[in-house]
């Protein structure tokens, strides 16, 4: 079954929907209305006659046919009725949100409601996670979040939390999302599943996974090198240690194997792995760049020279290059600055200059011709332009959102910040963060996190074309 209509749902029923918020359960039926689920929504309660001034339906038999979602918020003991309830309606996706399965010891529960759903063609989201995310279909778990024009990430996570903690990161870093799942227990449709129909949509170019184990090697692998082949895949494993994998058994009843031969596994087939969240979210953020990476040399420019001596320590431990720049592109850089305490080689050292956004702006777009450099990465400082070009923090940011428009080459800017107590500096930082990326350019909070991500995404692009440039 394609999972179209799990995702694009024309109508849901939302069993155990309730007029009163809380109680220790997500208020889908809220949260759909709230952000404007515009297909056919059916509550499913007893206890009241309507719900918010919809009409509440006593049982699912109750309901009319053709339900493509169900949303089920009742306790797992009564799990086994509810999906015999729904094969005989045969909606076609049952979601439950509720605990108490595998990860507790009842693996015979989850077995039985599989045989029941498979009676009615029903397929069973987790049960024990959060659900579905479609910004496109106004469907979620989280009336916080965007809805309308989907954007080009897609997410697939086994723990609740970390699915909204991806969904709530993602949104704070301007990375607009096309589909998130958050797959829980996965007894019915499996991770493989997921990941193949994102890598089968055309609007999908980059997948991210938060995955403790795998019920299907064989068929998950071959859906991660399927879909390796046009769009890169990113992953966090939990459970990578002993203890962790314990904890991920009884989160998620997560079986994981030996962490080495996983990531190995991973690698093979195109996958690239990370070890936190905040790396899941940056090479995610990298992906998603108006024009693909594809090389390791590197074109730096900031102002001091600590920061040029910072990125290319990590920068050359990572397996990058910092090239030597060409006569016209030095000549070019030093046609806007003197060369007192400045340096026009590679990583460019601007010195004082290197606060004034026009001369970044200027020194981006003489990198951009020269064709030693794959990608450019200009450094600025919160700190200094605080205190030192306050009239350009309002217009600053256009000069380098007009640059980024006319050049053929990846920008990565690296806002950094060091002053930690100030309120005003963090302003300052949210604003200059949101017009670079309004302008569509990957924005790093420190050298070492874009080196990372510059390293890690290369893993991929190295052996694929890296994918097109992508119309703002």
């Amino acid at each position: 079954m394609s999972l179209a209509s799990l995702f694009y749902p024309k109508s849901i029923a939302v069993i155990g929907a309730s007029p009163n918020v809380g109680g220790g359960k997500l208020p889908y039926f809220q949260i759909l209305k709230m952000i404007g689920f515009q297909g056919d929504l059916y509550p499913v309660n007893p206890k009241y006659p309507d719900i918010n001034g919809i009409k509440s339906y006593s049982s699912i038999d109750e309901l009319p046919g053709g339900i493509d979602f169900a949303i089920v918020g009742a306790p797992a003991e009564r799990s086994l009725e509810l999906i015999q309830a729904a094969a005989r309606k045969k909606i076609k996706f049952v979601h439950f949100f509720t605990s108490g399965f595998g990860e507790e010891g009842n693996l015979e529960l989850e077995r039985l409601l599989v045989r029941e759903a498979r009676k009615g063609g029903t397929r069973i989201v987790g049960p024990n996670c959060i659900g579905i995310h479609s910004p496109e279909a106004a469907v979620s778990f989280d009336y916080t979040l965007k809805m309308g024009v989907p954007g080009d990430v897609s997410f697939l996570g086994q723990s609740g939390g970390a699915t909204s903690n991806f969904v709530r990161m993602a949104a704070s870093r301007k990375i607009p999302l096309n589909k998130v799942v958050s797959y829980g227990n996965q007894i019915d449709v499996g991770a493989e599943e997921y990941l193949a129909y994102f890598a089968c949509d055309e609007n999908v170019r980059v997948i991210a996974a938060y995955i403790e184990d795998i019920k299907t090697p064989r068929a998950f692998l071959a859906a991660l090198r399927e879909a390796t082949r046009s769009k890169p895949v990113v992953i966090l494993k939990g459970g990578m240690t002993h203890q962790g994998a314990k904890a991920a058994a009884s989160h998620t009843g997560a079986l994981a194997g030996n962490h080495r031969i996983w990531a190995s596994a991973v690698r093979q087939h195109g996958g690239i792995l990370v070890e936190t969240f905040e790396q899941l979210v940056d090479v995610a953020m990298l992906a998603t760049g108006r024009w693909p990476l594809r090389g390791p040399r590197m074109g730096f420019l900031g102002a001091g020279g600590g920061a040029a001596v910072s990125f290319t320590d990590l920068a050359v431990k990572a397996g990058l290059s910092l090239p030597e720049l060409n006569g016209d592109t030095r000549k070019r850089i030093g046609e806007r600055i003197r060369t007192m305490n400045t340096s026009t080689v590679n990583p460019v050292d601007l010195g004082f200059y290197g606060f004034d956004f026009t001369i970044m702006a200027h020194t981006i777009n003489a990198l951009n011709g020269d064709a030693a450099i794959d990608a450019i990465v200009p450094y600025f400082s919160i700190d200094y332009i605080t205190t030192f070009q306050q009239d350009q923090i309002e217009t600053g940011p256009g000069a380098i959102s007009a640059v980024a428009g006319d050049v053929v080459k990846p920008i990565i800017p690296i806002l950094s910040k060091y002053t930690e107590d100030s309120v005003d500096a963090e302003k300052v930082r949210i604003s200059i963060f949101s017009a670079l990326r309004d302008a569509g350019l990957p924005v790093y909070a420190t050298i070492q996190d874009a080196v990372y991500a510059i390293a890690r995404y290369l893993e991929w692009s190295s052996k694929h074309n890296g994918g097109e440039p992508r119309d703002r």
